[in-house]
């Protein structure tokens, strides 16, 4: 497949996705208007969003992969993960307070976060390429959102993964841990047992562990990497690189509380007003 939209298109699509964000008022996802876009299309909305932002002063510091678990595949009729941009207004430390009004369909997601201390820059890299250029691992939280509507209130229609991937795989926020793994327990095996507890206002709503995502959260950094390098973009030192949820998402209504407990690696709070 390849992008059918026109450049025109592409940048109107992303100056809307923008605006739905800083007006925080929903947009109709892209497909209503082209049915038939690519999903090669709905990346380049994506890039031209990202490249809007930057030119406003944002910085790209790190990437998501997303829909890493098959049943997410398979609800999304795709057959692979898919990506996102981080950028630097999006960083959150644990503790933090988000206002909701700040967003349109908030919820949050347990995951895993490499930090890079060397690039990823080349093709066909292995789980041991990550390992070896990693400084170390986090606990993280994803706080994803909906610039388009993810069920359109005229005729209840859900929006497709084009319409996702066009806003940015969903990315909204991210809470960063502090406590750290590193490469070589998690090249041993620890990663994928290692997992959480997620509760919302004392009341645990999902658990997981890390094997949930593609067997091995390393697993989704070798397929962003290997995908990004497919069209010339190198993973950086020092990016964060959240590796895919191994929870299904929780909403963040006002006034909630969230305490994800990781154990050895710690506990991570976002609170909601």
């Amino acid at each position: 497949m390849a992008v059918t939209l026109t450049a025109d298109r592409v940048a109107e699509l992303a100056a809307a996705h923008e605006e739905a964000r800083t007006a925080v008022r929903p947009i109709d996802p892209p497909t209503r208007a082209f049915p038939d876009m690519t999903l090669e299309d709905a990346y380049a909305v994506q890039a031209a969003w990202v490249d809007l932002q930057v030119g406003n002063g944002a910085v790209v510091r790190g990437h998501k992969v997303g829909l890493t678990s098959r049943a997410m595949q398979q609800a999304m009729r795709i057959d692979e993960p898919d990506f996102g941009a981080l950028l630097d207004y999006m960083f959150l430390d644990s503790g933090a307070t988000i206002v909701a009004a700040d967003y349109l369909d908030p919820k949050i997601e347990v995951e895993f976060a490499f930090v890079l201390a060397e690039p990823l820059d080349r093709a066909d890299l292995s789980a041991a390429d990550v390992y070896a250029a990693t400084s170390h691992i986090v606990p993280a939280l994803e706080l994803i959102d909906a610039r388009s509507h993810r069920v359109h209130p005229t005729d209840g229609r859900t929006r497709t993964v084009r319409d996702t991937i066009s806003d940015n795989a969903a990315d909204a926020g991210i809470v960063v841990g502090t406590e750290q793994l590193s490469p070589a327990v998690a090249a041993d095996g620890a990663l994928r047992w290692a997992g959480a507890i997620l509760s919302r206002n004392g009341t645990v709503e999902e658990t997981g562990l890390g094997a949930g995502v593609l067997n091995d959260p390393v697993h989704g950094v070798v397929w962003l990497a290997n995908r990004l390098n497919s069209i010339g973009i190198p993973l950086a030192a020092g990016e964060t690189i959240l590796a895919g949820s191994f929870t299904r998402p929780v909403d963040c209504r006002p006034g909630d509380h969230f305490d994800v407990d990781y154990g050895t690696l710690g506990t991570l709070t976002l609170d909601v007003s």
